[in-house]
């Protein structure tokens, strides 16, 4: 999973979390996108477990691909009826207070 975190504004810390073989990459489906190819999404690959070490400094957490959404429900940080899904790519996000 590629990791990045975000400063941004008043909201705090962003960590986007998406799967490695997505990455780059631009998925459309009706009205709904997914660009995965904008430097929001390029981080550093790293595994779960110190994926999961820099979601709990997160106010905002993006999730993209199935094994990082997969990874937000284990975590119960996502509930599978909030996901949205572009040409079978799954994406959530989770404002946590």
């Amino acid at each position: 999973m590629y990791t990045v975190t975000h400063k941004k504004g008043p909201h705090g810390l962003i960590i986007v979390v998406t799967d490695t073989e997505i990455l780059g990459k631009y998925f459309q489906e009706d009205n709904r996108q997914l660009d995965l190819r904008s430097q929001f999404y390029q981080g550093e690959d790293m595994d779960e477990e110190k994926t999961k070490i820099i979601m709990h400094s997160g106010s905002i957490i993006h999730f993209t691909g199935k094994k990082s959404v997969a990874l937000g429900i284990q975590l119960d940080l996502i509930e599978e009826k909030n996901v949205l899904v572009v040409q079978d790519v799954p994406h959530a996000e989770v404002v946590i207070d």
